[in-house]
């Protein structure tokens, strides 16, 4: 008879999120450096030595069991940063603006543009 063994490398916390058991990596972040760097196993090892190659690749197993849902998560992810990284551009910006602004006018309220 063939018993089958669960993998306990991976666990989900209250908000469904999954983990690579006894750390802090989140498989995502484990997936996200694959897609993105196309790094297998040993290669993710490099950079996470704090995981065993049996965690990167029960993390990787769990990714592609659940890719649909990953792959998702990783697109709003990226266009999350996108955005926020828009934002605080256009922050910057008018930041960087008011400086000019300001120095431009001798630091007072004066009228914009100089005349």
């Amino acid at each position: 008879m063939l018993v089958i063994e669960p993998i306990t490398h991976i666990r989900r916390d209250e908000r469904g999120v999954a983990w690579v058991a006894e750390t802090n990596t989140k498989v995502v972040e484990v997936a996200m450096d694959q897609a993105a760097y196309g790094w297998d196993a040993e290669e993710i090892h490099a950079a996470h030595p704090h995981l065993s190659l049996a965690q990167i690749h029960a993390a990787l197993s769990y990714y592609h069991d659940h890719k649909a849902e990953f792959d998702g998560q990783m697109q709003r992810q990226l266009e999350n940063c996108r955005r926020l990284g828009g934002e605080a551009a256009a922050q910057l910006t008018r930041a960087a603006f008011e400086v000019i602004r300001d120095s431009c006018s001798g630091g007072g309220h004066p009228q914009w543009p100089p005349v």
